[in-house]
């Protein structure tokens, strides 16, 4: 094919700056989209910091943010990422407020990472739509904004092209979702090992654990080496029970072990990591569905489109439609690996 010398416009990412905003958020905004890894063979992103004018931003520590564009940049943009608020009944410059109903209207994506759900909801883009903000603002969100609904326990969720996530680290969670979902899971993994970071945390885990650090005692243990071994034989037909039986405990008992330790079900987890391998070899081989399904530990394609259509929204086909452009191989791919390929590396004991 001829070389027309033409290049793809970089994935364009508007981090809307006013007062107020998290310097947490700020810099986890910048730390995904605003650091060239094109050398590791992530794709290219243009990141823009974009205010009501040019007046450097201050944040909370004596920070200030400098915009680079105004607010006349953001039709331009792939993507826009509200930050955090120090002050969660903090309200946005009207301008704002006006450019984001723009933006909706537009049909660009918006994301808004903790309380910057609060945002959203003033400019009444969640009007009738499902959010989620941090655990601890949970009520005050649905205090203020009664017309929202608000998900009580969820790491992050969309509603018509709208994102929202709950505190700190899942707006982490959030971002590198977003970027599986545009660039697939590779982009996504080779950012979030550069972060040292899960990649693939799914947005229905609860974002409140119980017991956040694990006792190292042998139950602990039996319970990630249950997970290390499950991420090592996804292609096989594993059970929880299997897996329960393998840790040496009651299915009941292995459940509640699990549970408290990751914040998330055995049969929700290991689903997830199924799914996220089917990914992984839709986007890098052009293996048939029902192999494709096998190897990811579905058993028939059948059951892999109706997962796919449950958690992703979406058929296999057009997932891998959506990476077309990427070269494919029919050379094996292992779905046998852990935390590479499945897509989730075993929870630290």
């Amino acid at each position: 094919m001829e070389n027309t010398g033409k290049k793809e416009h970089a994935y364009r990412v508007a981090l809307v700056a006013f007062p107020g905003i998290r310097a947490f958020d700020v810099s986890v905004i910048t730390e995904v989209w605003g650091t060239d890894r094109t050398d590791r063979g992530a794709p290219a992103f243009e990141l823009r910091r974009v205010a009501p004018d040019s007046t450097p931003v201050p944040m909370r520590g004596g920070l200030t943010l400098l915009p680079d564009r105004t607010l006349d940049w953001l039709p331009r943009a792939d993507l826009i990422v509200i930050p955090g608020l120090d002050d969660h009944l903090t309200s946005a410059p009207t301008p704002v407020l006006d450019a984001l109903r723009r933006a909706h209207t537009r049909g660009t994506t918006i994301a808004a990472l903790c309380g910057g759900a609060f945002t959203l909801a003033q400019a009444g883009l969640l009007d009738g739509r499902r959010a989620i903000t941090h655990w601890n603002l949970i009520d005050l969100l649905s205090a203020q904004h009664p017309q929202v609904t608000v998900v009580p326990d969820a790491l992050f969720i969309e509603d018509d092209n709208i994102w929202t996530a709950a505190g700190t680290a899942a707006g982490i969670d959030l971002c590198i979702h977003l970027v599986r979902q545009t660039h697939g899971a590779e982009a996504a993994a080779t950012i979030a090992r550069s972060m040292v970071t899960a990649p693939f945390r799914t947005g229905t885990q609860a974002q409140f654990i119980e017991h956040p650090t694990p006792r190292a005692d042998r139950d602990s243990d039996a319970v990630a080496a249950a997970r290390e071994h499950a991420l090592r034989h996804l292609h096989e037909p594993l059970t929880v029970a299997d897996l329960a039986a393998r840790a040496g405990m009651s299915a009941r008992s292995f459940a509640r072990h699990f549970t408290a330790e990751t914040g998330t079900t055995p049969l929700r987890w290991l689903l997830d990591q199924r799914i996220a391998a089917a990914q992984k070899l839709l986007e890098r081989t052009d293996l048939p569905m029902p192999e494709v399904a096998r190897r990811a530990g579905f058993g028939s394609e059948v059951t892999m489109r109706q997962h796919f259509a449950s958690r992703l929204a979406t058929s296999p086909r057009a997932y891998r439609a959506a990476f077309s452009t990427t070269p494919l191989s029919t050379a094996p791919v292992s779905t046998a690996t852990g935390s590479e390929v499945a897509g989730s590396s075993p929870i630290a004991r």
